[in-house]
């Protein structure tokens, strides 16, 4: 069963970069065809996709966040990271990262999901 768990700071001030990173267990993040996304949800809003890192490095983001987000990966530690920098109050969220095919089915999928981190953005 693969698992995923979000970690990193929970306040961040504004202009700061926020900086978070997902571990995953129980399959590795360079299994052919998978991808590994980040998505947050502001308060009183819904789902935003934010970006993804697809099993051969490659990265996709979303072209309203595309001058601030950055997504990296470490296999030796078979986790992936985001940041997101000049973050306003308006980054507040839960920040959420999500794993599952993205190769080879007609739709990326989203099997797999932390639990979410809740990230604020306050002086």
């Amino acid at each position: 069963q693969v698992q995923l768990r979000e970690s990193g700071p929970g306040l961040v001030k504004p202009s700061q970069t926020l900086s978070l990173t997902c571990a995953v267990s129980g399959g590795s993040i360079t299994t052919a065809y998978y991808a590994w996304t980040w998505i947050r949800q502001a308060p009183e809003k819904g789902l935003e996709w934010m970006g993804v890192i697809v099993y051969d490095g490659s990265t996709y983001y979303s072209p309203s966040l595309k001058s601030r987000i950055s997504i990296s990966s470490d296999a030796s530690k078979n986790q992936f990271s985001l940041q997101l920098s000049a973050v306003t109050p308006e980054d507040t969220a839960v920040y959420y990262c999500v794993g599952g095919l993205r190769v080879g089915v007609p739709e990326p999928r989203y099997d797999y999901w932390g639990q979410g981190t809740q990230v604020t953005v306050s002086s």
